[in-house]
């Protein structure tokens, strides 16, 4: 089987890793933070550092279809999970007896299994250390990329990489792994090999975040749904492993008097006034201060021109391929959905002809996750521009049925059962909107339950009491 270099030893490429290897592919992967992974879930927590990753410590939920490939493909990686105390959540069963009727025959494929970002990679970090097949090489920054043998003329091959300390690792395919700030696909001119066609903006939200730990292991009761908008802030109420949860309020880069949430006071201020939200607060912080984030961009990458490849032998996943605002909380699984898509493809087409492999993966990858990337891109967009029209005291009326649909969607849930799982299924990424809204009656249902939703916003300050709060 090829040899196969993955760039990234994050999420995504420790599960790629895995997935190849059990394919017999001879897998090296590459990260250039040299600390290796603590074993115990609180030592990964406090003490691992991973200054290549700025998100390292915000905050993470794994949803429904990150647990249905890893227990579905890399069994062994959810047991490692199960014993480092990550907690299976599923919100239908945590919801009222009118949405949930009990339970429902299906109900199962809900179930989130989630953790801290860095108890579930060092659990990754561990099963892929003991995996045959992979060797893990921390400290191993790619400098370059090697060239081999072109595909076909005009379009360079790439055989393999450059580490900083001299060492060239040749590879059948080179995987790009290393997450939204990938400099892996800067290395191509250097070959002679056209950049990746990219589109880039600024998301404009910044995250004010801190962590809990609450008692006995438990989490706070679910109230309302894990994201939540209020005019012109959210709230993000994320339950994690070994009783602990992630509490986080998202607003605009250009909303100057909400960066006074960095302060702890202010924050706790905000947070109080959320009836929905508020009791997330009551535990023992894990962090000093607020964790802020800003400057996250929405970014794709085009690895053909014309329809002819930049260059062959180079395979960006995961984020390093596209990202987008992290609060909907869909990159790990769209990350696997990706590389699975990738294992599937290496089974079925050879790396022999790289032009045909380089083709296929495009048109894979436009099939699989493009549609969930062009979804997240189109939700950022809009949240963003309702908060700054809610920052002027204005409505926002785009005149976007899809847009009308996912807020009547939102409205809906909270009152409909269907409608409460149907909005399960896009927030868990297991299926888009396109695909639920093709369903027969489901729009229907949407727009007569949910229509009504300027009429019902959820329980919190508007924009003055919000100023109050914020002290501006």
């Amino acid at each position: 089987m090829p040899d196969v270099v993955i760039a990234g030893a994050g999420v995504v490429g420790l599960a790629a890793a895995l997935l190849l290897a059990k394919d017999r592919h001879r897998v090296t992967v590459l990260e250039r933070d040299r600390a290796a992974p603590a074993e115990d879930p609180e030592a990964a927590w406090t003490g691992w550092q991973r200054r290549g990753v700025s998100q390292f410590r915000q905050l993470h939920y794994f949803q429904p279809r990150f647990r249905a490939i890893i227990e579905g493909e890399l069994p062994e990686v959810a047991q490692a999970l199960d014993r480092a105390g990550a907690l299976r959540f599923n919100p239908v069963r945590a919801a009222p007896a009118a949405l949930s009727a009990g339970g429902c025959p299906g109900d199962e494929a809900f179930t989130a299994l989630t953790a801290r970002r860095p108890v579930v990679e060092s659990v990754l970090a561990r099963v892929a250390a003991d995996a045959p097949g992979i060797t893990v090489r921390r400290g191993a920054t790619v400098t370059r990329l090697i060239t081999g043998t072109p595909a076909a003329a005009g379009v360079c091959h790439v055989a393999g990489v450059g580490l900083q300390d001299g060492t060239e690792l040749r590879a059948d395919l080179v995987v790009d792994a290393t997450g939204r700030r990938s400099r892996l696909t800067g290395l191509l001119p250097a070959i002679g090999a056209p950049p990746p066609i990219e589109e880039r903006e600024d998301c404009g939200f910044v995250y004010y975040a801190r962590h809990f730990r609450g008692p006995g292991g438990s989490i706070p009761e679910v109230l309302g749904p894990i994201l939540q908008d209020y005019g012109s802030i959210s709230s993000l109420t994320l339950p994690a492993d070994n009783g602990t949860w992630g509490v986080g309020l998202i607003t605009s880069a250009r909303d100057k008097a909400a960066r006074a949430l960095k302060d702890t006071a202010c924050w706790t201020r905000v947070l109080r006034s959320l009836p929905l939200a508020a009791h997330w607060i009551d535990g023992e912080p894990l962090e000093e201060r607020i964790v802020v984030m800003a400057g996250i961009e929405d970014r794709h990458r085009s690895f053909a021109r014309a329809g002819r490849p930049i260059a062959t032998g180079l395979a960006a996943a995961g984020d390093a391929w596209a990202c987008t605002n992290p609060s909907i909380g869909r990159g790990a699984s769209i990350g696997l959905l990706h590389v699975l898509a990738l294992r599937d493809l290496l089974r079925t087409s050879a790396t022999e002809d790289p032009r045909a492999f380089t083709a296929r993966w495009e048109a894979v990858t436009l099939q699989t996750v493009e549609p969930w990337y062009r979804t997240t891109l189109g939700y950022d967009r809009h949240r963003l521009a309702e908060i700054e029209a809610a920052m002027n005291e204005t409505s926002y009326e785009p005149g976007d049925p899809a847009w009308e649909i996912t807020k009547a969607l939102a409205h809906g849930a909270s009152a409909d059962g269907e409608l409460f799982r149907a909005r399960l299924r896009i927030a868990g990424v297991l299926n888009t909107p396109g695909e639920l809204m093709a369903e027969p009656g489901l729009a229907d249902r949407v727009k007569r339950v949910g229509g009504d939703w300027r009429d019902h916003p959820l329980p919190g300050p508007g924009r003055k009491q919000l100023l109050r709060l914020l002290g501006s």
